[in-house]
């Protein structure tokens, strides 16, 4: 969710951060249809930081650049294919779907804040003993056992 604090306005939509170099790197190119806000956390707050590419872009993006207190110092809708450079020195970039800057009501100067979404963690494998009795193998991922009553036995 993104917030105009100055106007009171919200964006319902998901919001992703970038804040490590790979995912700054990938930002949102060659992504079709952009359904959420990606907010970079640049290293440092300055203008040449905050200049942005629209190479490899598919469509059009929202970009709002923040100095370091979250105060808007540019925006603008950018074109694929072209380079933007703020105004003034920013700490924080959010892109995200064209229109984003219209239900914010976005002005220089405004406070924008956001909530990242909450991100789906990946499984990871974990081994696990398991009785004797029990069985993985040739299973397809279904567990075999000989006999409930044998493996409830065993395990007390």
């Amino acid at each position: 969710m993104l917030i105009n604090e100055t106007k009171g306005r919200t964006w319902h939509g998901r919001v992703k951060l970038a804040d490590s170099f790979f995912k700054r790197f990938r930002g949102l190119m060659l992504i079709r249809n952009i359904n959420y806000a990606l907010v970079f956390v640049l290293p440092a707050e300055t203008k040449a930081n905050a200049s942005i590419h629209m190479f490899f872009m598919l469509g059009d993006i929202d970009v709002i650049w923040l100095d370091s207190s979250r105060r808007v110092v540019d925006f603008k809708t950018a074109k694929k294919w072209r380079l933007y450079t703020p105004k003034k020195a920013a700490k924080y970039i959010i892109e995200g779907p064209v229109g984003i800057t219209r239900v914010l009501e976005v002005e220089e100067g405004d406070i924008i804040n956001w909530t990242p979404s909450e991100e789906n963690e990946k499984a990871v494998p974990v081994k696990v003993s398991l009785p004797e009795k029990i069985s993985f193998e040739a299973s397809n991922g279904v567990v075999m056992a000989e006999s409930v009553k044998e493996v409830k036995a065993e395990s007390r």
